[in-house]
């Protein structure tokens, strides 16, 4: 016969002591026992929700693989620009060739002179859709319809061709070696650049953009909220804003959560003609930070109302759209 309700006395639980050799009660031994509540952390993008508060007032670092993204940018937009400047592109040619005739860096057999694609290992969303891109993708579909498969045909074909139509095809294909981008060096010299290989990289491609006049701006790079505004801290889009836009735009813009501080300085900087560091001249980039002081009036008259209102008087206005209200009050 099965009783219900009763339990056998070797499955009982143990009677909690009433003391133990350290002076712990029964119910510290039952809190041991009990399993912890772990609570969980809530994040935004991979970061606590509470690291926007947390952030203090000092200009970081911009972060490796931003950088990465924007000199892919402009790699790709001096390579676009270089295949317009054959005579440009033959003297980077000709530098290479005769680095390594007098100075003796590399030497492999009677005559090698080699062009290594440079592939993008991380690269913006857009990137490929750029003015750049398809100007690069043209340019190769153009020249890849004439050229013949056959070695002699394609040796008959070249040698055929006028001085203009080869200096074009030269820069075209000198243009794929471009590497302007910035890797993250290491300092142990075993994987990757050195820091004095990437100082002469980037020297060397302010070098190229100086010769052609490359602009960033006039290829049509401008700051967005996805290439550029909304990955860096709120610090640095006040620091865009001001250097762009002047000193009251920032500062009508300073209370602002960063995703709507984002949103604003991409409307604020997107005629302003403004680059961050990593697009500009390295010799020019001072000269070419905009005044601080001329324009800033007449820009933040241009903001929308309800950044504008929040210089005005703190007393809501009677009727105004309680939607409004919310968004100026984040």
């Amino acid at each position: 016969m099965l009783e219900r309700g009763y339990v056998r006395p070797e499955d009982e639980a143990p009677e909690p002591a009433e003391g133990g050799e350290d002076g712990e009660t029964g119910d510290a031994v039952n809190d041991a026992a009990e399993p912890r509540v772990q609570r969980a952390v809530i994040t935004i993008g991979g970061e606590p929700a509470d690291s926007e508060d947390e952030e203090d007032e000092a200009i970081k670092p911009l972060p490796d693989r931003l950088l990465t993204e924007l000199t892919a940018h402009r790699t790709l937009a001096l390579r676009n620009a270089l295949a317009e400047h054959p005579h440009v592109a033959m003297t980077a040619l000709l530098h290479k060739l005769v680095s390594d005739t007098f100075q003796h860096r590399m030497y492999k057999g009677a005559l090698e002179a080699s062009v290594n694609h440079i592939f993008f290992p991380v690269q913006a969303e857009g990137l490929k859709d750029s003015p750049s891109a398809r100007a690069v993708q043209e340019r190769d579909q153009a020249w890849a319809g004439d050229i013949p498969a056959d070695d002699q045909a394609l040796w008959d074909w070249l040698a055929g061709l006028d001085d203009a139509s080869r200096m074009a095809l030269l820069a075209h294909c000198v243009s794929y070696g471009v590497n302007a981008l910035y890797e993250k060096p290491n300092p142990y010299g075993s994987n990757g650049v050195s820091q004095h290989t990437l100082d002469m990289r980037l020297a060397q491609a302010d070098r190229l953009a100086r010769a052609m006049g490359l602009d960033m701006v006039e290829v049509g790079w401008r700051p967005t909220v996805d290439n550029y505004l909304g990955r860096i801290t709120k610090p640095r889009i006040l620091e865009a804003v001001r250097e762009g836009a002047g000193e009251q735009a920032a500062q009508l813009i300073d209370h602002l959560k960063k995703g709507d501080m984002a949103k604003e300085a991409e409307r604020l900087l997107a005629d302003s003609g403004w680059l961050p560091e990593p697009l500009r001249l390295a010799a020019e980039a001072e000269a070419e930070t905009p005044d601080l002081d001329a324009g800033g009036e007449e820009d933040g008259a241009d903001l929308p109302a309800f950044l504008a209102e929040g210089d005005e008087e703190d007393d809501p206005v009677e009727g105004e759209d309680d939607e409004v209200h919310a968004i100026a009050a984040e």
